[in-house]
């Protein structure tokens, strides 16, 4: 087995070494992935808390954006119009708006939902998921702002 003493190519003490020490690199990765896999974890864990109530900042609504409202009883209303179809009629109507913008070039509308309080979760989610189907990738919803709670203006 031999061993090299000085440099190969015959350079004095002036000449300068290529070869990169990864030694500590490989150290502080290590002690990056010990850190990484210790901590994940504890973030990943979750209590059951009550979360605290935020303020939202108020959206102006603009005449293209569709409002779609939906009572207790899963009934679907169309602006103040109550949708006789329901969800499948919403659908088209909404199907309807979203290729007259494209024909026109305008940016696809937002829906925004106003559910009622008491409303089960499945008659909001039949028309986000109708409202989907027709194309509108951008939907939101429509609260109330808390009693006594301080908005920015």
């Amino acid at each position: 087995m031999a061993m090299s003493v000085g440099p190969s190519d015959g350079g004095g003490e002036g000449s300068t070494m290529s070869d990169i020490n990864t030694t500590p690199l490989v150290d502080v990765m290590l002690v990056l992935l010990i850190i990484f896999l210790i901590t994940v974890p504890v973030v990943i864990q979750t209590a059951p808390v009550d979360l605290p109530k935020v303020t939202n900042l108020p959206l102006e609504t603009k005449p293209e954006n569709i409002v779609v409202s939906v009572d207790a009883e899963g009934n679907v209303y169309l602006g103040a119009k109550l949708l006789e179809g329901g969800k499948t009629e919403l659908r088209e109507v909404v199907k309807t708006k979203v290729i007259e913008a494209v024909q026109k070039g305008q940016p696809l509308p937002e829906v925004h939902i106003r559910g009622d309080r008491t409303t089960p979760y499945q008659f909001i989610g039949g028309v986000i998921f109708n409202v989907q189907l027709a194309g509108i990738p951008k939907v939101g919803f429509i609260s109330e702002p808390v009693a006594g709670e301080v908005t920015r203006d």
